[in-house]
């Protein structure tokens, strides 16, 4: 649809950024607050408008949408209570480091800051986006919106990524501006290329050790440095430990990928015995790393796009900042023209066992859902994009023993917040219709954006959702009973989810034997339309062993003398 005004105006210029941007898909809610942007949208014709049933889930749909592409997520929400709503969202998004534009509208700008009451008048909005994201911006000269959006979307980018909220005054949304053209490297399709000069005393290190082992984090994911670690892995022999971010960055089926063990008590024992850590784009989290309890080794590298990142959570020996995949390609090449000598066979029998170890005392403690677990890696492909919600079921088995094959195929809350799946998975489904989304979620966090379901059935998206339900917060239930031997605030109500999803025209079943999941399995893959498959906990049975919270978690609820 060609546009039929004549006259361009900035919410014009706003679209023309995002087209520009390569952006084919948005996500949000119409308000008075931000129609002229959504008219703009219309009249250009290009971008398809998602229309989500609240602002947190639009959040979360941007989210899902970059981090299964890479590309640029883009959430379009109202000012005041709407901007608030999508807060938290972009907090999930700033701490896994998406690349999202939050654009917000605001009261009229002679408004601003005034407290007269003004329909969805918001205290200190600004101040609030900005606690919310990397970086907030109010535009404040109509006429610069081509550049104030297109330094919004590179700032976006630009290393630590993150979301970028702006707020765009209603009344400038309508006003009249040039059309001006801005030349820049973006503009051109160009990005950073090169090598990157690795220090002779970074390379003798690394040749000089015998017991190597890399950790890898989002960092590596964002930079597309899969292939680089994976030729830097096995050229050293290193085993590679990765963050819960990082699945996929090397193949789960390779021998020498540990995955997300690295705060389990036998790689903390084989990290003790380490005399090289190289650590890439990784953050080393409290709940990843057992409260900050594994040791590394003195000789510590770390490679990041951050400066900022060098020595934040463990002493570095040497930092090398820059892209990701360029310093990692440089340094693998650098080894490869040198006398290195790969460590002893030895070596790489003690890391297969690490691996094999790991794997095998887990699995030991799933119970029935050992075939859950197994039923879902043989009927679903390696194409297949594996969203998680904070629950049991994906923390124990979800995001360690599941084995993912390929970056970006692999999404869960970076930041712990419950609920944020399905509306994550549906944007990651948007981005990728040729693929199937499979979302995890447990009974407590799917009713916290189950609305979203509509909007699912609306885009006629072919998901598979698997609702684990024990009628409660489960995770929080365990934890209170190993810190208090008692609960509170964790039993909880919910719909029948099977009729729920019937009454949308979804699909769906409740299952209560793991023999019954894999026959349903079996007949949502072989279809071609949303299904909903619950699992009924309590008729499957409880795990082998009960999981108690992550690692450390339990001891820091009991009562203790504060220096």
């Amino acid at each position: 649809m060609g546009s039929t005004q004549e006259q361009f105006t900035v919410a014009d210029a706003i679209v023309k950024e995002l087209v520009k941007a390569g952006v084919e898909t948005a996500y949000g809610i119409v308000s008075i607050h931000n129609m002229p942007i959504y008219d703009a949208i219309l009249r250009e014709g290009s971008i398809d408008l998602v229309c989500a049933r609240g602002e947190s889930g639009a959040v979360n749909m941007a989210d899902g949408h970059a981090r299964s592409t890479g590309k640029l997520g883009v959430a379009i929400t109202s000012t005041g209570t709407g901007a608030g709503n999508a807060a938290g969202s972009l907090v999930e998004a700033w701490s896994a480091g998406v690349p999202l534009l939050h654009i917000t509208g605001e009261v009229s700008s002679e408004q601003i800051g005034t407290g007269r009451g003004y329909i969805h008048e918001c205290k200190n909005q600004l101040q609030m986006m900005e606690g919310a994201c990397k970086k907030a911006f109010q535009l404040k000269v109509p006429e610069q919106a081509t550049g104030f959006i297109r330094k919004a979307i590179k700032e976006a980018f630009q290393a630590p990524s993150g979301p970028i909220s702006v707020e765009i005054p209603i009344d400038y949304q309508s006003a009249i501006i040039p059309d001006t053209l801005i030349y820049d490297e973006a503009a051109f399709g160009q990005s950073a290329q090169g090598e990157f000069n690795v220090p002779e005393a970074v390379v003798k290190t690394i040749k000089e050790a015998k017991r190597p082992v890399l950790w890898v984090g989002n960092g590596a994911i964002l930079s597309g440095a899969s292939e680089q670690i994976k030729r830097l892995a096995e050229m050293t022999g290193a085993p590679v430990i990765t963050s819960q971010s990082a699945k996929g960055i090397i193949p789960e089926d390779h021998p020498q990928c540990i995955g997300h063990f690295g705060a389990y008590p036998e790689t903390k024992q084989f990290m003790a015995n380490a005399d090289l850590l190289i650590s890439v784009g990784v953050r080393f989290r409290s709940n990843e790393t057992s409260g900050w309890s594994v040791e590394v080794p003195e000789n510590h590298i770390t490679i990041d796009a951050d400066y900022l990142a060098v020595s934040r959570n463990y002493d570095a020996k040497y930092g090398l900042v820059g892209d990701i995949k360029i310093v990692v390609e440089s340094l693998a090449s650098q080894i490869e023209g040198s006398d290195y000598m790969k460590p002893s066979g030895e070596y790489s029998e003690e890391v297969q066992q690490l691996r094999e170890t790991l794997r095998a005392t887990l699995r030991e403690t799933l119970g029935p859902y050992e075939n859950i677990l197994d039923s879902m890696r043989n009927r679903l492909n390696e194409d297949t994009i594996f969203v998680r919600d904070v629950t049991i079921p994906a923390n124990v088995w979800g995001s360690r023993l599941f084995e993912i094959y390929k970056p970006r195929h692999s999404i869960h809350a970076s930041g712990g917040g419950i609920g944020q799946a399905l509306p994550t998975g549906i944007g990651a489904q948007k981005a990728n219709p040729d693929k199937r989304i499979v979302v995890l979620a447990g009974d407590g966090g799917f009713m916290v954006n189950i609305g979203e379901l509509a909007t699912a059935v609306q885009e006629n998206l072919p998901m598979i959702i698997l609702v684990f339900d024990d009628s409660g917060y489960g995770v929080l239930r365990n934890i209170q009973d190993a810190a208090y031997g008692r609960q509170i605030g964790v039993d909880l109500v919910s719909p029948d989810f099977v009729q729920l999803a019937h009454s949308m025209g979804i699909e769906s079943s409740r299952v209560g034997s793991t023999d019954a999941f894999d026959k349903a399995l079996e007949k949502a893959t072989e279809s071609d339309e949303m299904t909903m498959i619950v699992i009924d906990m309590e008729a499957v049975g409880p795990m082998a062993k009960p999981f108690g919270g992550p690692p450390g978690v339990a001891s820091s609820f009991k009562p203790k003398k504060i220096k």
